[in-house]
């Protein structure tokens, strides 16, 4: 017995598995903005479960205020760029805006380079976030781990917008051509 997978049946499990990571990525993108301000003006105590019940904050909030306020922005754009790339990819499948028959469309293009901006965006605050703890690091400012901030990889989000970049190019110029076929027909 053969068992066919086809490529509707892919296309709908992704589109379940996004529908998961986007609601999840809302969520975290909330409770970040929440707990942000709970801490920072209603209740300092909070801080000590700012993220995922844990007291990775604590210490930067004790010693500076304004540092820990930026650490948590940058997590919270972060994280907000991160739900909106989701959204855009429920966006497509809701939309049916993705045509297999006709794969080369000026939609697709658009949808793959609003991505690549987007991984850019998370690859740079990303970076920056890296690069921000490290210095409070030198300072004697006692930071957790970035990766337990959900703001490391930033490398993997710079490549993977260059390579979404050069594959908005090819469908660009696999437009130009589709629609120099239908011209010539």
């Amino acid at each position: 017995m053969e068992i066919k997978i086809t490529s509707n049946q892919i296309l709908k499990v992704l589109q379940v598995f996004s529908w998961i990571i986007f609601i999840g990525l809302c969520v975290e993108a909330g409770a970040i903005v929440v707990n942000t301000i709970i801490s920072l003006f209603i209740n300092p105590d909070g801080v000590h479960n700012f993220w995922e019940g844990a007291d990775y904050l604590s210490g930067l909030f004790q010693s500076d205020r304004g540092h820990f306020a930026v650490i948590a922005i940058i997590m919270t754009i972060i994280a907000v760029l991160k739900a909106i790339l989701f959204y855009l990819i429920v966006k497509l499948f809701v939309a049916k805006k993705l045509n297999i028959a006709n794969p080369f469309s000026s939609a697709l293009h658009q949808f793959i380079q609003n991505i690549a901006y987007l991984a850019l965006g998370i690859g740079l605050f990303s970076y920056y976030g890296l690069h921000y703890s490290e210095w409070l690091t030198q300072k004697g400012a006692e930071t957790p781990n970035l990766r337990l901030l959900n703001m490391d990889g930033a490398d993997v989000w710079l490549f993977m917008a260059v390579t979404l970049f050069v594959i908005a190019q090819i469908v660009k110029r696999g437009i130009e051509i589709q629609n120099e076929n239908d011209l010539t027909i």
